[in-house]
Formats: C-alpha cells, sequence, structure tokens
C-alpha cells in the first residue's frame, strides 16, 4: 500500500510541474503578444503600409489563437491536477486506514498475550502453591 502512495506522490508532483510549466508558457505568450502589440502600436504612430499592418495584424491572431490553445491546455492540466490530488488523498487515506487497523490488532494481540502470560503466571503460582501444601502437610 506504501507503494501506492508514494506513486500517487510522485504522479502528483509531475502533474503539478506541468500545470506550472503551462502556466508559464500561457504567461509567456500573453507578454509576448503585449509587447507585439506595443510594437504594432509604435509602428502605427510612424506609419504602416496597408501590407505591413495586415502582416501585424495576422501575425497577433496566430499569437491569439495560440494563448486559446495554451489556455485550454492549462485548463486541462488543473483538472488533471485535481484528478492527481483526489487520488493522492484516496491513497492517503486507505494507508492510514490500514495503519489504524493494523494498530488495532497489535493491541488486541498485545492484550491477548498479556491474559494468555497472567494466565500461565496463575498457573505456576497455584502449582508452586499446591506443591508447599502437599509439603506441609506430610
Amino acid at each position: 500500500m506504501q507503494t501506492r502512495t508514494d506513486e500517487a506522490t510522485r504522479q502528483l508532483g509531475q502533474l503539478i510541474a506541468a500545470e506550472q510549466s503551462a502556466r508559464s508558457r500561457l504567461q509567456m505568450l500573453e507578454e509576448y503578444r503585449a509587447d507585439y502589440a506595443v510594437k504594432l502600436r509604435e509602428a502605427c504612430q510612424q506609419g504602416l503600409t496597408p501590407m505591413a499592418l495586415r502582416n501585424y495584424q495576422d501575425f497577433l491572431a496566430r499569437i491569439d489563437e495560440a494563448i486559446g490553445q495554451q489556455t485550454l491546455a492549462v485548463r486541462h492540466s488543473e483538472q488533471n491536477t485535481a484528478s492527481g490530488q483526489e487520488n493522492w488523498k484516496e491513497q492517503n487515506k486507505r494507508l492510514k486506514a490500514i495503519d489504524t487497523l493494523s494498530h488495532r490488532h497489535d493491541v488486541r494481540e498485545k492484550v491477548l498475550d498479556n491474559k494468555q502470560q497472567q494466565k500461565i503466571q496463575e498457573e505456576h503460582t497455584a502449582r508452586k502453591y499446591a506443591v508447599r501444601n502437599e509439603e506441609e502437610s506430610d
């Protein structure tokens, strides 16, 4: 059971790392788009040919499409991470339940062992007392 918990922990770590990576790529695309939009405004202020304006707009549209795709990738990654967290929680819950059952079993075994030891001790004491009584009777 411990190996399942360890595996769930490892997988969750990978999922979190993938989500952070996806978020980082999205942020990079958004920053790049903002920078490119500033360049477009500056170019417009200096005057642009219709062809150059179209090239800027087409490129911005491609960046917007990439941002949309990356946004979906981030959402998908968030869902995977949430699923991984649930799996990790479930594995930990099971491990704790097994630990609890194992502990209870150990306690019961100890109680039984103590009772058995007490019985043996009482029998030994009773025999010892019986032998003394026999010796004193003789």
